[in-house]
């Protein structure tokens, strides 16, 4: 990041440390304060300043209640490990080992890959809608789950601490139904495994994040660039309809994200990513429309 990156949206940096990104407000002078200046509050956390100012107004009885409660909130530490980043990369890896197991793991594979007839019992006689999601845990080779969980560290280490947990979960989820999603609707027939639709809808979401913070996103957009060509050229046996769904559910996630960052909108931010799930389950119903378009 170039120092004409840094001078350009001040507002999404540490008004403590100019140099840390961060999506996290004080909740009482609304500042934006990165996890070391994050001190946890009954809503929310707030900042150095605004906790002393809290405490010097505090009455005799507030001291003393907080005197009394001081051991447990010293327990409550902000914490900006990407710890989701790391169990996603976990139990993954576990999913890939058990697949491997002679005897077991092609029957675990085939039962968690993702196949779309399978969520249309009117025309297999299964339902089977855990597929949209397993999908990204199952993978071909130990090469395809190194290359997603290598990019997933990459990014989520990066971008877990910048949305918080439960937000970069749901933006990883929601584009694994992308993909998958997307799949149903462009290759119908089409077996799929691994996590690239998720991958893919990370890499959107730093690109439009990156881009709201005013950080040089040129490497990223390369990269990505260079991966989706990938899926289109012969003798590369991906699945270029996952990395599309996923790359739109991601862009559309991160820009409901950064529309929607201040603690008073947090219920439209709930309501609209319940929407985009909402949006996508039910452009599953395409093919149950209109099943001429994916059956013979």
């Amino acid at each position: 990041m170039t120092a004409d990156d840094l001078s350009r949206n001040r507002d999404n940096y540490c008004y403590r440390h100019p140099d840390r990104q961060s999506f996290v407000l004080c909740q009482r002078c609304l500042r934006t304060i990165c996890p070391e200046c994050q001190t946890p509050a009954a809503v929310g956390v707030i900042c150095p300043e605004c906790l002393r100012d809290q405490q010097k107004a505090a009455s005799p009885a507030q001291r003393k209640a907080e005197r009394r409660w001081s051991r447990t909130r010293s327990m409550t530490v902000a914490d900006s490990r990407p710890i989701v980043t790391y169990a996603i990369i976990g139990i993954t890896l576990f999913v890939y080992l058990l697949t491997l197991i002679p005897g077991i793991g092609s029957t675990i594979q085939n039962q968690l890959l993702f196949i779309a007839p399978a969520l249309y019992p009117d025309l297999t006689g299964r339902f089977e809608p855990w597929r949209l999601l397993t999908v990204a845990l199952v993978h071909g080779s130990f090469f395809h789950v190194g290359l997603n969980m290598l990019a997933l560290w990459m990014i989520g280490r990066s971008l877990e601490p910048l949305l918080g947990r439960w937000r970069f979960l749901t933006l990883y989820l929601l584009s694994a139904l992308g993909g998958s999603v997307a799949v149903t609707l462009l290759s119908f027939l089409t077996p799929v495994v691994g996590a690239s639709g998720a991958i893919f809808g990370l890499f959107g979401a730093l690109l439009v994040i990156g881009r709201h913070i005013g950080a040089n996103i040129a490497g990223i957009a390369i990269i990505l660039g260079v991966n989706l060509v990938i899926g289109f050229l012969p003798g590369f046996n991906v699945s270029w309809q996952a990395h599309i769904g996923g790359l739109i559910v991601g862009l559309l996630v991160a820009f409901i994200y950064t529309r929607t960052r201040t603690r008073r909108q947090r219920g439209l931010q709930i309501a609209l990513l319940a929407a985009v799930g909402a949006g996508l389950i039910a452009l599953l119903f395409v093919p149950v429309l209109a099943p001429g378009l994916v059956l013979p």
